[in-house]
């Protein structure tokens, strides 16, 4: 066992005990989901949040998730290197990105408790930094042809095909490829469109517009609270639209701590995302969310959060709790939900039209939260109700190991859900029973 294992499990006993003893006199802490969440008063925690992480396990055997009533749910690719983003191509062809973060120079103590904690979990470490072809060519539901898609591009996450060009968000850039549906490779490189900035919250979530011509590129904080000054935050915590045409980009959303998973609602035409929100506060204080997406809206982070003035923060007037936006559902603290498509009515037996999602699951809460795929319905354009899980079972019952974790969701051309799982190395596909 190294150095690295040993401080880990360190780090796990220790994080346990101050757990326990943090929370000790919480009594219970129900999930806050909904359209009017009813937040609990701030905890502040200090300079070392609560740090409660599971190891990675994997899946053995037969192993898989637990698909709901009236669902079932298969591996479509086994095997894979940290899935995080799929996205399905016209020919049926699903891509997927293989990334990771980035193992960074612990400059403190708590970094270092941090950084083994991360590995340990299988959330940072070597990037594979690619793209992978799968194709299911007989129809099974089990892709047998794999290839490579795209290599050597950092941190690759979103995609998004317009006409015979793919477009690539990287955590350092949007790039653009030709696309040809008759190969299974592209070796030409990528034209650089835009720069974007590297480090901290570092996923590049793509979408397009409905008409093909502006991209939206979804870019998190680089800290918690902007730790590091407000100037570090430029062009951070915010979606950017690029207008493809003209070649420039403005930003489109703003004070979205981390926006990954981003979606269409299809009846008013409106972009959706879900977000990380600011950590120290406690376990269910603020909720992540999921929410409209206004132009030119300003949703609170770093300065406040669900209207609630964030006391952490030197407060800048223009940008005031009075004048943020107002989050459309909450889905509980610290889900660390990454994952959005919109899914049909009937797309899954017995759903209606809404958003599945895909809930990495929280390392700085005391009870865990997230670890699964989940489901809000829609009406007249907005969340409605309490989430449905679609998959759990991804965390073994006294939560010291994940079996996996849920990270980007789409339809595939079957109308069957895919889903990334990136500690299992798997994507999975739901359907009927």
């Amino acid at each position: 066992m190294n150095a690295n294992s040993i401080f880990a499990q360190i780090v796990a006993a220790v994080g346990a005990v101050a757990v326990a003893v943090r929370h000790s006199g919480d009594g219970p802490r129900p999930p806050v989901f909904g359209a009017k969440p009813s937040i609990p008063e701030p905890k502040a925690q200090g300079s070392i949040p609560t740090l409660k992480m599971p190891t990675a396990k994997g899946w053995e055997g037969d192993h898989k998730p637990q698909a709901a009533a009236g669902l079932k749910v298969n591996a479509f690719a086994k095997g894979l290197d940290h899935p995080r983003q799929v996205y399905v191509l016209p020919n049926a062809d699903v891509l997927v990105a293989e990334s990771m973060g980035e193992s960074g120079k612990p400059s403190s103590l708590f970094d270092h408790a941090m950084s083994v904690t991360m590995q340990r979990a299988r959330a940072s470490g070597d990037s594979p930094n690619r793209i992978i072809l799968l194709r299911d060519a007989d129809g099974d539901g089990v892709a047998e042809i794999r290839h490579t898609y795209i290599a050597n591009v950092r941190q690759p996450y979103g995609m998004a095909l317009i006409g015979s060009t793919l477009y690539v968000g990287a955590s350092d850039a949007l790039y653009a490829y030709p696309y040809d549906p008759a190969v299974t490779s592209i070796t030409a490189p990528g034209k650089k469109l835009m720069d974007l900035v590297p480090g901290g919250h570092w996923t590049r979530n793509l979408i397009a517009s409905k008409d093909g011509t502006k991209l939206y590129v979804a870019v998190g904080s680089l800290s918690n609270i902007g730790d590091a000054g407000i100037a570090a935050e430029e062009n951070r915590a915010c979606i950017h639209e690029y207008d493809i045409a003209t070649g420039t980009s403005r930003i489109y959303g703003a004070g979205l701590r981390n926006p990954v998973g981003m979606a269409w609602e299809p009846t008013t035409n409106t972009l959706f995302t879900v977000v990380n929100e600011r950590d120290g506060l406690g376990d269910e204080t603020p909720p992540d969310y999921l929410t409209s997406v206004r132009d030119g809206g300003f949703y609170g982070w770093p300065y406040s959060y669900w209207g609630v003035v964030d006391d952490r923060v030197t407060q800048n007037p223009s940008r005031s709790a009075a004048t943020q936006d107002h989050p459309d559902y909450a889905l509980g603290g610290h889900t660390a939900s990454l994952g959005l498509t919109w899914v049909p009515e009937n797309t899954l037996p017995g759903f209606p039209a809404g958003m599945a999602i895909g809930q990495h699951g929280s390392w700085n809460r005391s009870k865990l939260s997230g670890y699964k795929l989940t489901f809000v319905a829609f009406e007249n354009g907005k969340p409605t109700g309490l989430p449905r899980d679609i998959l759990t079972g991804f965390l073994s019952a006294d939560e010291k190991y994940s079996y996996g974790r849920p990270v980007g969701v789409t339809v595939a051309a079957d109308g069957a859900l895919l889903m990334a799982d990136d500690v299992g190395d798997v994507i999975w596909r739901v359907t009927g029973a």
